[in-house]
């Protein structure tokens, strides 16, 4: 007996009778709402048209899904180009014949790539204002967002743990299992309120919001370190780690340089022309 254990074997959504809402797919509901309410507060406070933030919705929305997507198949499982192509870009099945899946293989570093190439084009034909001032405050609601996104994997028994070899841990009984492993997604996720406080923290009661891209700089450190740690309890996802003999894990590998990114950017601030 684990007594110290909890069997998770929750349903795949709620039933709502005609309709299931997949776990999954509320979570981005919830984060993507939640942001936009951030950044209406963030966009009124530095008196910039309301109008603008509807277009940023937008094209968060489109580079979140789309890069997440296309950072796992291209990180952690290039092969599905070849074996079932459609399936990438569609939440279908369609090998072996056609079947509804959802977007379940979503990376995050995929995420963050997509987010830089979408807030350039959006303060380019939108915003028009520093590239950094977007940057510096955008992140507040992802550091949110990634915190439902990691609870849904949770919710939907995904990206699991090691096993504990204790008494301790989550037994995720609808994968078949009797032992318990680490709720490694909640580990992340209670991460990710932490970085979410320091961040709103940092905009709404210092100065250093007009250093460019410090804060951005402090969640590129922040959110990676958690990641980088947290990989030490999950099971490998795969990708390129095998390659440089398995000491990192690919999650690992990619979240290192977003660590080095975030230095430079956090400790050059001060060098850089304030803004308002």
């Amino acid at each position: 007996m684990h007594y110290l254990s909890v069997t998770w074997a929750p349903s795949e959504g709620l039933d709502l009778g005609f309709y299931t809402i997949q776990y999954y797919s509320l979570m981005f509901v919830i984060a993507f709402s939640l942001g936009w309410f951030i950044m209406k507060r963030i966009y009124q406070r530095e008196e910039i048209s309301i109008e603008k933030l509807d277009s940023l919705f937008i094209y968060m929305v489109l580079a979140i899904l789309i890069g997440a997507r296309l950072g796992h198949v291209i990180f952690y499982q290039p092969s599905l180009f070849q074996e079932d192509f459609f399936s990438v870009f569609l939440p279908f099945k369609f090998k072996g014949g056609i079947e509804f899946t959802g977007f379940r293989g979503l990376a995050s570093h995929g995420a963050a790539i997509g987010i830089i190439i979408a807030m350039y084009l959006y303060n380019k034909k939108v915003l028009k204002k520093s590239l950094l001032w977007i940057f510096d405050r955008i992140i507040i609601p992802v550091a949110s967002g990634a915190i439902f996104v990691r609870f849904g994997n949770f919710m939907n028994s995904e990206i699991v743990g090691h096993p504990t070899q204790s008494d301790y841990g989550v037994i995720f009984s609808n994968l078949g299992e009797t032992f318990p492993r680490h709720p490694a997604q909640l580990y992340e996720a209670f991460g990710y309120i932490f970085v979410f406080l320091i961040l709103w923290y940092v905009y709404w009661k210092t100065e250093k919001r007009k250093l460019a891209g410090y804060i951005f700089g402090l969640f590129l450190i922040l959110l990676w370190s958690v990641r980088f740690v947290v990989e030490f309890f999950k099971i490998s996802q795969g990708g390129f780690e095998a390659s440089f003999g398995n000491i990192l894990t690919t999650g690992q590998w990619l979240s290192i340089p977003f660590i080095i990114a975030g230095i430079y950017l956090m400790y050059s601030a001060p060098t850089r022309k304030s803004v308002s």
